[in-house]
């Protein structure tokens, strides 16, 4: 599926559903939020997002622990699922998805490049995945992208 098409169910389903999305990014930037916000109809259903590419947002905006942070660094599977949290609470979601890892081109605290933890949160509980994903920094971010995409469905649609 293309992140267009993706975006499109999220969007629909969400519709059909009466649910609410959000998002946190931070190797993505913001382009799990574009790519629904494309979409028409979006506004019925995206809340928000925050890019937390610093840690002190990621602690000040989403909530993530101060102490987390300095003791696993901010690429880390429990940083992802904070940061779902953060978003889902922040701006009111029924549903959130979080990204956080490394695009490159050097690793980054003590991650390898292509290392990413997709995060969630929703009424029913929270979660997180790790990717290991190829390519060059402006590949990683996409592939990432397209996993937040799908993961968001996953979890509107389960």
């Amino acid at each position: 599926m293309t992140e267009a098409s993706v975006s499109a169910r999220i969007v629909a389903e969400a519709v059909a559903r009466g649910l609410t999305v959000a998002t946190a990014e931070s190797l993505t930037a913001g382009r799990v939020a574009a790519a629904i916000a494309d979409t028409p109809g979006a506004s019925a259903v995206l809340r928000g997002g925050v890019v937390s590419y610093a840690s002190e947002v990621k602690a000040s905006l989403l909530g993530v622990s101060t102490s987390l942070l300095a003791r696993v660094g901010s690429v880390h599977p429990d940083v992802a699922e904070r940061m779902a949290v953060g978003a889902r609470t922040a701006c009111g979601a029924d549903v959130a998805v979080s990204t956080t890892g490394v695009a490159g081109p050097e690793a980054h605290d003590g991650q390898s490049v292509g290392t990413v933890y997709i995060g969630w949160s929703t009424s029913r509980g929270t979660g997180q995945q790790r990717l290991s994903l190829a390519g060059d920094r402006e590949s990683i971010r996409a592939q990432a992208t397209d996993a937040a995409l799908q993961a968001l469905l996953r979890h509107l649609v389960s």
